[in-house]
């Protein structure tokens, strides 16, 4: 294999010629520039240059393998330039981000403290880095949707009934057929290794050792078959969140490989066909240039379609590429043709297409505005929730329900089962609780949520999740005053 020195590398910095080295092996990504999700300038930034500590966090193992020809591959370092990066990093100057996270963790207080949800994502915000809180917390337009998600879960309140026997209390229920142990599963959620090193892994293991099941995000850090190798038992069920990409052969063969890998359904999202308005996320390089000293470039001044790219932050460039075009009569009967992994779509956001999805013969829907981070004033799940059951409560005959969104508390989890969910997925509490603590902070919060839930339905006076029906909760038209911490 050829080396090279840094002195060789360094000359490649153009869109004629750009070349990175990536953990001490040259890669050429010219032809690449203007085909990357997130736009030329992010991979123009490290050009001639180390771009392993900006690369690894955010992409699986195998994305060269998959984006970059074989004679993309040029080579390694020569053992010279491999020592001298190391010594390059050894003598690097901290960024203030990087001493607040040192200090943060020294601080962390130990796991037996956090007692909720909440507890445990104002544990992971003082830790996780500016970049990575500011892609995890961010949200659309001025967060007004992704605060009323959860506030709109103080409008449904409970009629319990008593003189119930309860001290033998199930709290298990399916999900497209497979067990889990909670109504609960982990919803898709991209990039988690910028959370902690072992990212996704750490959420594969926890739903293992808690009895509850894994969706995994299509722009996951960790590639889909190192997530499907760190299950601890093959019969463990992991369900795959599918962006449809704009090219149908690159969106055929991630569902034949991630089908060939075991994985037992397809989440197609389509509430984020578009790139969102995300404004935390999108000032992420322009807080690291002005203000941590981070030694990046100065961005070269941007215009056209690779300003707009520019603008997108982290979230924007990873759907970038999303089919926007997709239809009920096309994209549905296509994924049928493809595969026969049962069919759940995510992210549907009214009565109508709850009704379609059944008439399209999909096997589940999620109740979903993408947590807030998309269309701003998209009306909160567990409303959406309610209008069904109000309007066409055929669907729940049809198909499964599911539901995310402003879920912090077990009894969150009953009011949505009670008005018809199937279970609830929770996307960024396991993504706080993997980075705060790794795969056991994220069985920790599995254990809250199991207690609150056998809570909720032991007050309510059932025993199984069954029991729960729409008569035990009612709407109200007033906002409860918001709980302040003791």
């Amino acid at each position: 294999m050829q080396t090279f020195t840094l002195e060789q590398v360094a000359q490649h910095t153009t869109t004629s010629s750009c070349w990175v080295i990536i953990q001490n092996k040259v890669y050429d990504v010219t032809d690449f520039l203007f085909d990357h999700p997130g736009g030329a300038n992010v991979i123009l930034r490290y050009g001639g240059k180390d771009a392993t500590a900006a690369y690894v966090p955010i992409h699986p193992s195998d994305a060269l393998d998959k984006n970059l020809a074989p004679e993309k591959h040029l080579g390694t370092l020569d053992s010279e330039s491999i020592n001298r990066l190391k010594e390059s990093g050894k003598n690097k100057v901290q960024t203030k981000d990087e001493l607040r996270v040192e200090e943060a963790l020294k601080n962390k207080p130990p796991l037996q403290r956090i007692v909720n949800v909440e507890d445990m994502e104002e544990v992971a915000k003082k830790i996780l880095t500016y970049r990575a809180l500011a892609y995890y917390s961010s949200a659309g337009d001025d967060s007004i949707t992704h605060v009323e998600n959860g506030r709109a879960y103080g409008r449904f309140f409970f009629h319990p009934r008593v003189m119930k026997p309860v001290s033998q209390c199930d709290t298990s229920t399916t999900i497209l057929g497979y067990k889990s142990m909670i109504p609960v599963y982990i919803s898709g959620a991209a990039l988690a290794r910028l959370g902690h090193p072992l990212g996704e892994a750490n959420l594969t293991r926890g739903a293992y050792n808690t009895g509850i099941i894994q969706m995994v995000s299509a722009n996951s850090s960790l590639s889909y078959a190192e997530i499907s190798a760190a299950r601890v038992s093959p019969d463990q069920p992991l369900f795959f969140q599918l962006y449809k990409h704009v090219d149908d052969g690159i969106a055929e063969r991630r569902i034949r490989e991630i089908e060939g890998l075991g994985y037992k359904a397809v989440f197609l999202t389509v509430d984020a066909l578009v790139p969102g308005n995300r404004e935390l996320d999108i000032r992420v390089p322009h807080y690291l240039e002005d203000f941590e000293n981070q030694g990046l470039p100065t961005q070269r001044k941007s215009d056209g379609d690779q300003g707009e790219i520019d603008r997108l932050g982290t979230a924007g460039g990873l759907v970038i590429k999303n089919d926007a075009d997709m239809t009920w009569e096309k994209t549905i009967p296509w994924i049928r043709s493809i595969t026969k992994l049962p069919i759940v779509i995510k992210g549907i956001q009214c009565v109508q297409d709850a009704v379609l999805a059944c008439e399209a013969g999909c096997e589940g829907i999620v109740l979903s505005n993408h947590g807030g981070r998309q269309l701003e004033y998209s009306l909160p799940p567990i409303e959406l929730l309610y209008r069904i059951r109000q309007q066409r409560p055929d669907v729940f005959e049809k198909t499964e329900v599911y539901i995310d969104g402003g879920i912090r508390r077990g009894t969150d989890v009953v009011k949505a089962l009670c008005l018809g969910a199937r279970a609830v997925g929770l996307g960024r509490a396991f993504l706080y609780a993997q980075s705060a603590y790794g795969e056991a902070g994220v069985v920790h919060v599995v254990r809250i949520l199991e207690r609150e839930i056998r809570f909720g339905m032991q007050s309510l006076g059932v025993r199984s999740i069954s029991e729960l029906v729409p008569q035990m909760v009612e709407r109200v038209d007033w906002q409860p005053v918001t709980h302040a911490k003791l």
